[in-house]
This record gives structure tokens, sequence and C-alpha cells, in this order.
């Protein structure tokens, strides 16, 4: 018997590490070691992770080894998790939603957060440092003298969910400081109701709301409504987002000799949809600066319905409206309507490097005795309508073929009758570089600048097949089962998800939206058949910086090959947009640092060859200065993303 527990010894220890489904090792000093640590380095064969691979194996066998970034991106559940969440699903898929909490941690996934209880009361003089998730009702109202600070409030965070109520209301001679409003968030919903709302004297200040934000979704009420000569700044609104809707509903609204000055509202944004509903309305003796709106945006959408309407006496200006911006859709419906003496100034309007659709609805439209002074209006003349016939000197305008009739223009705007001309140079800046570039600087030792390559997805993980089939694929619904309202960012991003999925194909395109592991597997065995295998770029490194090429492999001998490209899209569980369109090359490049010239990452790039059907509109063509059919694209994989192709 003695000389039978080694053995049993052995085999108790594999079995509690096998069946435990962890990487786990132990330690024999035997020769049977090695192999129990071999085992044990595998995942629980009954887990979602384990089925996947052997699916994985029996459809693609000639693919290779499972390259680690997809393998971490695989259901990480239980065997009597799947057990359970399938038969849920199976039966009434909203019955997952009072289980979310722990569907969400066990699955990896990406759910609106508990939110935290209302917070209402804080000490005098309070410096507030940090906040997520919560309903804030109060912070300062009613505050006599003093001075409050907030520093941060829902930072970097993913799907943050907050609502802020007031802050600093009916206040008296108090100062007060809020530093950041959720900044670096990635799909953001928050609202914020009111700030400094009947403040009397003392002053604050306002540094950052949403700053850098990913797919945001943001409502902020007021800031300064019917206050009493409180000095306020606002420094940042929503500057360097990506993506989503925001909305600003007032500032400064029944003040009375209120200085307020706005720095920046959605500067440098990139495809987003932004309303500023009022400014200074019903203001008296009012002294606004609004420095700039929408500057450097990319394809924004933006709606101003109104600045300083009814006010009195006030003097206000503004600097710029989409300055620099590339196309988009724009309106600005008035500017000091049925205003009392004011005076006013707007330096720029639409002075953008690629024109959009603006419309200007009204100025000084019914004012008395205006005093107003417009610069350059570089919109669409033909959409400028309901102006003040008296009192309003156009400096400049786009084409004086078409100078509204009964308003004075100077000679300067006689004379320019078209856009200024732009060079290559300046045009390229809409596009980041080396986010497009040909197919020629895929060769040693040329130096590229490297995009931001960076995934910037929060991070999720597939749904088994057996219950990611069993959910129904409709925005209503899902929304529903994942308590993500159709009006918060993440429900929204799953609205997005599923328009864009059910979009017909392009001429040549054949895409597929798998939402798990199996179906991206079957996707890319049906186009490239039993030795298809998933590439993508090693790590971010080198990312918005110059890089050298070291050596680069084309696939399938750098011939023309079938390749199916996965998009992440934003979905609570990883949902892909693959598709596969012809003529394309796929490559392999090291990449190295220019100053060493040592490996630093292991790029995938793949080249478009026939551009023919792609928007005249297109990044790659102002980045690369060509038109549709005259150029192939390259650019690289994204982290995150991938191309499937023939193992090689």
């Amino acid at each position: 018997m003695a000389t039978l527990e080694p053995l049993l010894l052995f085999f108790i220890l594999f079995f509690q590490c096998y069946s435990s489904g962890e990487a786990s090792t132990f330690t024999l000093f035997t020769a049977k070691t090695a192999a129990a640590n071999a085992a044990a380095s595998k995942p629980n064969p009954f887990t979602a992770k384990a089925a996947a691979l052997r699916y994985w194996d029996r459809k693609i066998p000639g693919g290779g080894p499972h390259p680690s970034f997809l393998i971490s991106k695989l259901s990480p559940l239980s065997a009597l998790d799947i057990a359970t969440y399938s038969s849920m699903a199976a039966g009434d898929p909203s019955s997952l939603t009072p289980r979310l909490p722990a569907l969400c941690s066990a699955a990896r996934l990406l759910c609106s957060p508990v939110i935290s209880p209302s917070l209402e009361k804080h000490q005098d003089n309070s410096h507030f440092s940090n906040y997520e998730n919560m309903n804030f009702t109060n912070y300062g109202s009613a505050a006599a003298g003093g001075k409050d600070s907030f520093k941060k409030y829902s930072d970097s965070l993913n799907v943050p969910v907050d609502t802020f109520r007031r802050y600093s209301r009916d206040a008296a001679g108090h100062d007060d400081t809020f530093t950041a409003y959720s900044r670096d968030g990635n799909v953001v919903t928050t609202n914020f109701t009111s700030y400094a709302t009947a403040a009397t004297g003392g002053a604050g200040s306002f540094s950052s709301y949403h700053q850098q934000a990913n797919v945001p979704n943001l409502k902020f009420t007021n800031y300064d409504a019917d206050a009493n000569g409180h000095v306020e700044t606002f420094t940042s609104y929503a500057d360097d987002t990506n993506s989503g809707d925001q909305s600003f509903s007032g500032y400064g609204k029944h003040g009375n000799a209120v200085p307020s000055t706005f720095t920046s509202y959605a500067n440098n944004s990139n495809v987003i949809n932004s309303g500023f509903a009022n400014y200074a309305e019903d203001g008296n003796a009012a002294t606004d600066t609004f420095s700039s709106y929408g500057r450097n945006g990319n394809v924004p959408e933006t709606t101003f319905r109104s600045y300083g309407a009814n006010g009195n006496a006030g003097t206000e200006s503004f600097t710029s409206y989409r300055d620099e911006s590339n196309v988009g859709d724009d309106s600005f419906q008035s500017y000091d309507k049925e205003g009392n003496h004011p005076t006013v100034k707007f330096t720029n309007y639409g002075n953008s490097f690629n024109e959009g659709s603006d419309r200007f609805k009204g100025y000084a439209e019914n004012a008395n005795n205006p005093n107003v002074s417009f610069k350059t209006y570089n919109g669409d003349i033909t959409g400028f309508t309901a102006y003040s016939k008296t009192g309003v000197t156009f400096k400049s305008y786009k084409n004086a073929s078409v100078v509204p009739p009964n308003l004075s223009a100077s000679p300067e705007s006689m004379a320019e009758t078209a856009s200024p001309v732009r060079s290559g140079k300046t045009v390229n800046r809409w596009v980041e570089p080396g986010k497009f570039f040909r197919e020629s600087s895929l060769r040693t030792g040329v130096v590229l600048p490297m995009p931001d390559i960076r995934d910037k997805m929060p991070e999720r993980s597939f749904l088994p097949r057996g219950i990611a089939g069993k959910l129904p694929f409709n925005a209503t619904e899902l929304t529903r089962i994942f308590a993500a309202p159709a009006d918060t960012a993440l429900g929204r991003a799953v609205t997005d998800t599923i328009a864009e999925c059910q979009r017909a194909p392009s001429r040549g395109e054949t895409k597929r939206c798998p939402t798990s592991a199996e179906d991206m597997i079957d996707f890319a065995a049906q186009v490239i058949g039993s030795s298809a295998a998933p590439r993508s770029t090693e790590s971010a490194a080198g990312s918005k910086g110059d890089i050298l090429i070291g050596q680069v492999k084309g696939i399938n001998g750098g011939k023309v090959t079938k390749a199916v490209s996965c998009h992440q899209s934003l979905f609570p569980y990883l949902v892909y947009y693959c598709h596969s369109v012809p003529m394309v090359r796929v490559y392999e490049a090291e990449i190295l640092a220019v100053d060493t010239k040592k490996r630093i990452n292991r790029g995938v790039a793949i080249c478009h060859l026939d551009t023919s059907d792609w928007s005249a509109g297109h990044g790659a063509f102002l980045a690369l200065e060509s038109k549709p059919g005259e150029i192939e694209v390259c650019h690289w994989i994204f982290q995150g993303d991938m191309t499937w192709t023939i193992s090689d």
C-alpha cells in the first residue's frame, strides 16, 4: 500500500486542479508533474471557452494555433451558468433582467451600473474629491459665503450613469468650482440639471464637462439661470469627444447683470450631434462671450436655437461657429431676436474647410435699435432668412452675388465671390496621420506615421451561442432585456449596432454580424475555407508616433486573397461587424522604433485595390489627395479588430 500513496496523492491533486476550471499549477517533484501541469493549464472541458475551442478545431482544422487575442474574448461561463442562462433565454429572455448583475459579472458583459442612492447632505465649505454612478440631489444650495469645490465626477469610467440635479442653487456671495465631470468616459449617460441657478454675487467656474468622452449621451439643462451678478465661466463642454449626442438647454437665462464666458463647445469632436437651446435668453444688461462652438469638428450635426433672445441692453459676442469644421449639417435659429438695444458681434459662422449644410434663420429679428456686426458668413446664403433690416452690417459673404437685400455689405464682401482655396495639407488635417496609406509604403525601411490603433472599446466577451442565439436581435427587446433605455448611451449603441448590421451590403460585399464566437468561425470558414486563420495587430505600440517598417510578409504570397475583416461593435456582449470585399491584399509587417530600430510591434494591414465605389468624401481620398477608383487604399487592422485569411 505504501507504494500506492504517491500515485494516489498525484491523482487527488490532479483532479482538484483539473475540476476547478482555472489555469493553476501544483508542485510534485516527480516525472508526472509536467504532465499534470500541462493538463491543468487547459480550460475545464465543460466551460464555454473549451467548447468554443473544440468547435473551432472541428470547423477549421487547418487554421493553425489559436491566437491569444481571440481566446481572451471567449466566454468565461461555466457549464452550470451556460445551462442556467440558456434555459432562461429560451423561455422568456426578459427573465434575464433581474439576474443582470450576476450575468454581467460572470460573463464579462457591458451593462449599466447599479445607481447608488441620492446624496443630499454635505459640510459647508466642503471639497468633494471623487464621485461616481450616483444621484446627487444638492451641492452648495443656499450657501452663504465660503467656497465649495468639486474635483472629479465619474472620471475614466465605462458606462457611467449619473444624475447631478443641483449645484450651488440660491447661493449668495458664494464661490464654487467644478473641476471635471465625467472626463475620459466610455459610453456615457449623464444629466446635469442646474448650476448656480438664482445665485447672487460670488463667482463660479466649470472647468470641464465630458472632455474626451467616447459615445456620450449628455444633457445639461441650466447654467447660471436667474442669477444676479454671479460671475461664471464654462471652460469646456464635450471637447475631443467621439460620436454620440449632447445637449445644453440653457446658459444665463433670465440673468441680471451676469458676465458669462463660454470658452468652447464640442471643439475637435468627431461625428457629434449637438444641440444648444438657449444662451442669455431674457437677460438684463448681460455681458456674454461665446468663444467657440464646434471648432475643428468632423461631420458635426449641430443646432443652436437661441442666443440673447429678448435681452435688454446686452453686450454679446460670438467668436466662431463651426470654424474649420469638415462638412456636417448645422442650424442657427436666432441671434438676439426681439432684443432691446443690443450690441452684438458675430465674428465667424461656418468658416469651414469643407462645406456643410448651414442655415441661419434669424439675426436680430424684431430687435429695437440694434447695433450688430457680422464679420464673416460662410454658410449657404440662401439659408439666411428672417433678419433685421436696419442696424446690421455684414463685412463678408461667401458669395456676393446672392447678398440678401436691404443689408449693408462692405467692399470686401463684394470682392469675395468664392470660398478660399484649401491646400492639400489643409485638407489632410481631417484625417489622422497614417490612418490611410498607399501599398508602396509597406516596404522595409519606410518611415510612416502610425495612427492611434488602441482598442478603445470596453472589455467584453462573447456569449456562448446557446445563449446569444436565443436572444432576439431586436433593439426594442434587447434594450429592455439589458435595462438600457433608448435615451441612454448604451441603449442608443444597441440601436445603432443593430441598424448597421441590418443594412444592405454594398456592391460585392458579403457581411454578417456574429453574436458568438461560433458564428464568427462559421462565417470565416464559409468565405475562406478550412484553413482560415484570424490575424490582428499585436499591440498598440507605436500609436500616434512615427514607426519604421521592418520585414514585410504578403499573405497568400502577396497575391489578391480572400479576407474577412471583423470590427468590434458597441453592444452589451461582443458583436462584430464582419465583412468580405473583393480585391484585397493582406500583409504582416514588423514595426520598429525609428531611433533604435528594435521591433516594438507586429502589424497587420489590408489594402483595398478597388475603391471605385467609395464615396468621394471618404477620408482616404482627403488624406491621399485622390479620387475613387484612382488609387488603392491601405490601413492597419486596429487592436481589438481582426481579419481572417488563409493560414500560411
